[in-house]
């Protein structure tokens, strides 16, 4: 079965999703670069029955697709699937963080959603959540991959995949979201809760970490697999508490807030608008930094001493940052 069959049988079937939720316009786009095709054949037959050399049924597809510009193709077909994939990633990240805010929950709402599963069990229900939201990635991602792959197929260029790369760089591609990992990690999480034994809704889907920890493996239906680098790049050492900056790159806490010049206590969201990652230099991806609940907790069952000696550290640093601070604000106050 072809894979538009596939995408299209998907949308039709999936009840979990709202029938209004955005997705890519796999059948439409295809139907753009069928015309583009044709409009091209056309403009070459026109110009060999004025007297150009024609040139064989091989050759001819590649002729056609020697004009450096196509108008259909510039006005219609970037910008719609540029504006699909901004909608698609923000729908995934919202419904991902409820999904999350259900399972780690902080304060009174934990409470509640405690004093709620003594009468419901809603474990089944978040996994079902969570299967549906990984598919939902995955089904897009892979349908804007091979339309762009055709893309560049029909035009003999590589402008499909250069439109990859500056979706990556604007952080719109699904499959490089920190909400991805979070997904895993809590995958992970409920087969630690049930005892290792994985549910059957996950049966296309398999999720490991490596025994250092620095790893994170998802592995997909159709061969898909993709690795996460769960690195530190500043203390080189497995991320701990860690926090995904807007620009996709993980850090621990403690890290990213000295390289921000602010305290570990005054937190992440304490840095000014003008800090850069560490990493790509990028200014102001501070401000809307995820916090990686899910993937500490999963730290926090699978490598129990490593957690410990890393939170009594960070800890102790920052019981010795506060008082240093306080200490300073007393002796301005008093006027030393």
């Amino acid at each position: 079965m072809k894979f538009g069959e596939t995408f299209m049988e998907y949308l039709q079937a999936e009840e979990g999703l709202d029938k209004f939720s955005p997705h890519v316009e796999y059948k439409r786009l295809k139907k753009v670069l069928k015309s583009c095709r044709a409009c091209r054949a056309a403009a070459l037959k026109e110009s060999n029955s004025n007297g150009e050399q024609q040139e064989d049924h091989e050759n001819e597809g590649s002729e056609i697709c020697q004009l450096e510009s196509c108008q259909l193709c510039d006005q219609n077909f970037f910008a719609e699937l540029k504006k699909e994939a901004s909608d698609i990633a923000g729908c995934f990240s919202s419904r991902v963080r409820r999904l999350l805010q259900l399972h780690t929950a902080p304060g009174i709402q934990k409470y509640l959603v405690t004093l709620r599963q003594c009468f419901k069990n809603d474990q089944q229900a978040m996994m079902q959540e969570c299967q549906i939201l990984i598919e939902y990635a995955m089904m897009n991602a892979i349908a804007m991959q091979k339309i762009l792959k055709k893309y560049d197929k029909v035009h003999c260029s590589v402008t499909g995949r250069n439109f990859k790369s500056k979706m990556r760089s604007e952080r719109l591609e699904i499959l490089q979201s920190p909400w991805l990992i979070e997904l895993g990690a809590l995958y992970m999480n409920f087969n630690e809760s049930n005892g290792g034994k994985s549910n059957v809704i996950f049966s296309q889907f398999f999720c490991n970490l490596s025994d250092t920890g620095s790893i994170m493996t998802l592995k997909f239906p159709d061969s898909v697999k993709l690795e996460y680098d769960l690195t530190c790049p500043i203390c080189l050492d497995t991320v701990f508490n860690p926090y995904a900056l807007s620009c996709g790159h993980l850090f621990c806490k403690s890290c990213a807030c000295t390289a921000a010049s602010v305290m570990i206590f005054q937190g992440i969201k304490a840095a000014s608008n003008v800090s850069k990652c560490p990493v790509c230099r990028e200014v102001g991806t501070y401000a809307n930094a995820v916090h990686m609940l899910e993937l500490d907790l999963l730290q926090k069952k699978r490598f129990k001493q490593y957690w410990k000696e890393r939170h009594a550290s960070e800890r102790a640093e920052m019981v010795k940052q506060s008082k240093i601070y306080w200490d300073n604000q007393t002796r301005y106050a008093v006027g030393f």
